[in-house]
């Protein structure tokens, strides 16, 4: 059975906690990603941060990009998943959250994510079509 190694794109690159919303964007474009990863100087995953999290809570409140961090905008525990879990496990997880995208933990550190391109790539297209229509409902 498929594990969320098996799915996952290796090597997720982070975000310091200290690192400015403009620095992330820069990254983001560098990338060509919509999110990223926040590490704290252990190395640990402490957040996640999107491209609309830069628009929507700092840009549109008026906020400059170029002084607020990355751990200003950091909201409670990330939710992951182990690397060895199986897909029904990451499928779960991912729709019971209602995440797009999601760490992938091994021995307490992030070792890739998984999104909904990683999905469609690597999952038979019956999984992938119920996947999206969980997590694009209303309610």
């Amino acid at each position: 059975m498929t594990t969320a190694r098996d799915i996952m794109h290796a090597g997720a690159t982070c975000v310091q906690e200290g690192q400015t919303l403009e620095d992330a964007a820069r990254k983001m474009k560098e990338l060509d990603v919509g999110a990223l990863p926040i590490c704290g100087e252990d190395d640990r995953l402490h957040g996640i941060i999107t491209d609309r999290d830069i628009v929507v809570k700092c840009l549109a409140k008026g906020k400059d990009p170029r002084t607020v961090t990355a751990g200003q905008l950091e909201q409670g525990k990330p939710v992951t998943v182990d690397a060895d879990a199986k897909t029904d496990r990451v499928l779960r997880v991912m729709q019971e959250h209602r995440i797009r995208r999601l760490p992938v933990i091994e021995d307490h550190r992030l070792v890739g994510m998984i999104s909904e391109a990683d999905l469609a790539r690597r999952l038979p297209e019956k999984q992938v079509g119920h996947f999206v229509e969980v997590i694009c409902a209303t309610g």
